[in-house]
């Protein structure tokens, strides 16, 4: 690679000066591809450059400090789930270019899983922790949020992931024990 004439100043020696074009070359592939996958609208694009990774999503996203960013699309009405509590929830999970990689829609029954119990991935979790029933909401979990990595895993490489999550309903829960035998009851 040819740095030019620019890698003569020292404040261009440091740093790597993105060129805009590739850039912008990148998002309309990240665009293409999203559109052949017939992704829903407004769905964030991915810029990856090697290792890095830039999100380009509307401006009705909000980003957390953690990294995670999401959009209410309906708020829902109740209380936020707590730790040990049932929630009931539908989605669907899309890769950064935009294919369906899992639905609860397409399975057929939603998915119930209890807080706190590190039963989903931390940004799925961080995602429908603070949502009210009836919320519906898009989580774009970022990779170090996201599902562990290697060859013992589904996933090959760190990725953006990205959830439609439609939260039913949240459940109280508590342990019963009949005999030698103990199960969690919510309801």
């Amino acid at each position: 690679m040819m740095m030019g004439l620019l890698s003569t100043y020292p404040s261009y020696g440091k740093t790597k000066s993105k060129n805009p074009y590739d850039e912008r070359r990148l998002l309309e592939q990240n665009k293409r591809i999203q559109r052949e996958n017939n992704v829903p609208e407004d769905f964030p694009s991915f810029i990856r450059e090697g290792f890095e990774v830039k999100v380009v999503a509307p401006e009705n996203y909000v980003k957390r400090d953690s990294g995670l960013i999401y959009r209410d699309f309906e708020v829902g009405e109740g209380d936020c789930p707590k730790d040990g509590q049932q929630v009931t929830f539908h989605y669907v999970g899309y890769n950064e270019s935009g294919r369906r990689i899992d639905s609860t829609y397409l399975q057929g029954s939603p998915a119930k899983i209890r807080m706190g119990t590190n039963a989903l991935i931390p940004g799925f979790e961080e995602g429908i922790r603070d949502m009210r029933p009836g919320g519906k909401r898009r989580i774009i979990v970022p990779p170090e949020l996201g599902p562990p990595v290697g060859p013992s895993t589904f996933f090959s490489s760190k990725q953006f992931e990205v959830f439609d999550v439609e939260l039913l309903n949240v459940k109280d829960c508590q342990r019963r024990t009949i005999g030698f035998y103990s199960d969690v009851v919510c309801n």
